[in-house]
């Protein structure tokens, strides 16, 4: 569009395909607007009443234009309903190897945190060309994780995990803000995303004061917790083993399955009575109000980082994290 920039910059790979939406809606809305006013205007003045002796003509109807008309629109809404299912769709879908990043909102700032160990606030980091993908929740109210830039913007809510993902295109320095009201200082609850070559972000994310990976932080917090007492990577313990658990069906009691995901995950540590696993007692305390929002993606991150351990046959778990219960 030249210098008329009526839309911010595209620097996603999803962002034309979200403008080009746009433009098809606009164009199409702008069209029948047009086409509906104008027919308004030229039958009000063709067909108007010239005498009080004039009577209208009695009109059946024409089955031909009847088809038309319900024809045409819902053509024209099925494109768009298709088109912006496949938008979405690819949205939702992270690539597998989409580098994985944890944000918690909180009244009124932004907390980023990479698996390395860097933290931020209201900024963020990350490689040009590098698919990145965001597991988000709040602390407090609710939240919405809003760039424009990169047409994305996703609800972050509190007790819940939510997910977004973008690819940049564009190395530079991007508005984030909160897209929902969240309080007095809403409007203050913003932040910038840079976009950086991908061996400037290597040497960006190896340069910070980092304490360790966000999994060897979650090591030390579920050893402060004493979770290992009753987790052991041998099955023996009082609760399941968490070697190897996240991704896989777990067996509840009483029937039911589950995927161990994050949300699992984070459902077991705050309530753990929630979802028992089959074979197992429900005699997990709970941490509510124990750990925080960042802790317990400290802790996810952990038992996720198990998945490619094997402990000694005998020995306590390093997972036991107060997970899958019980």
């Amino acid at each position: 569009m030249g210098e008329l920039r009526l839309l911010p910059e595209q620097a996603s790979t999803i962002a034309p395909e979200v403008d080009h939406l746009l433009y098809f809606l606009l164009v199409v809305s702008v069209f029948f607007t047009v086409a509906i006013f104008g027919a308004i205007f030229y039958f009000a003045v063709r067909y108007r009443r010239r005498s009080e002796q004039e009577l209208p003509n009695p009109v059946h109807g024409g089955l031909t234009l009847e088809i038309l008309w319900s024809v045409i629109p819902f053509g024209l809404t099925m494109v768009m309903f298709t088109w912006g299912a496949s938008i979405y769709f690819t949205e939702a879908r992270p690539p597998g190897d989409a580098l994985s990043l944890y944000v918690v909102g909180k009244q009124w700032m932004w907390k980023l945190e990479h698996l390395e160990g860097q933290r931020e606030i209201n900024e963020l980091h990350v490689p040009l060309g590098r698919a990145v993908k965001l597991t988000m929740t709040s602390e407090d109210v609710i939240h919405s994780f809003f760039i424009p830039a990169f047409r994305i913007k996703q609800d972050v809510l509190p007790g819940k995990y939510s997910t977004i993902w973008f690819k940049p295109t564009k190395p530079g320095r991007y508005h984030l803000f909160c897209a929902e009201y969240c309080g007095a200082r809403h409007s203050g609850m913003i932040g910038w995303i840079h976009v950086m070559e991908p061996q400037e972000y290597q040497n960006w994310l190896t340069g910070g004061a980092a304490e360790g990976t966000l999994a060897s932080s979650g090591e030390k917090l579920f050893e402060g917790l004493a979770c290992n007492n009753c987790h052991h990577a041998d099955s023996s313990g009082r609760c399941p083993t968490l070697v190897g658990l996240f991704g896989k069906t777990v067996q509840l009691a009483g029937g039911g399955m589950v995927k161990a995901d994050e949300a699992y995950i984070r459902e077991s540590i705050l309530q753990p009575q929630a979802k028992v696993v089959a074979g197992f007692q429900p005699i997990m305390p709970t941490f509510q109000g124990l750990v925080t929002e960042e802790d317990v993606l400290r802790l996810v991150e952990y038992i996720k980082s198990l998945g490619a351990k094997a402990a000694p046959e005998g020995t306590p778990t390093p997972g036991g994290v107060p997970a899958p219960k019980r």
